[in-house]
């Protein structure tokens, strides 16, 4: 029996070590992989930090009436989005 267990236990352990990096890839953060602020919906937007569904409404809004961000600094016009906001979004983003 406990031999059993020992062997889930490794199974486990191994799977872990084979799935974590690949999990990792998925967000938003991994190299290279921005957000493009002008086509992004919702869901997407959401996956940034400090970003919930009203804040990501408003930059699809904001984009719909004012046309595409020419500059990713042109976020802080959005209502909610200040600079402390803009300075952890700006890495994370593009606009085009």
């Amino acid at each position: 029996m406990r031999a059993q267990v020992m062997k889930c236990v490794a199974v486990v352990i191994v799977l872990g070590l084979f799935l974590s990096p690949l999990t990792a890839l998925q967000g938003p953060n991994k190299a290279g992989d921005k957000i493009n602020i002008n086509s992004a919906p919702s869901e997407e937007l959401q996956k940034l930090p400090q970003i919930g569904p009203k804040v990501a409404q408003r930059i699809i809004d904001f984009r719909k009436t004012n046309g595409p961000f020419k500059k990713a600094e042109e976020l802080m016009k959005v209502q909610g989005i200040g600079e402390k906001t803009y300075a952890k979004l700006k890495d994370l983003i593009t606009v085009g």
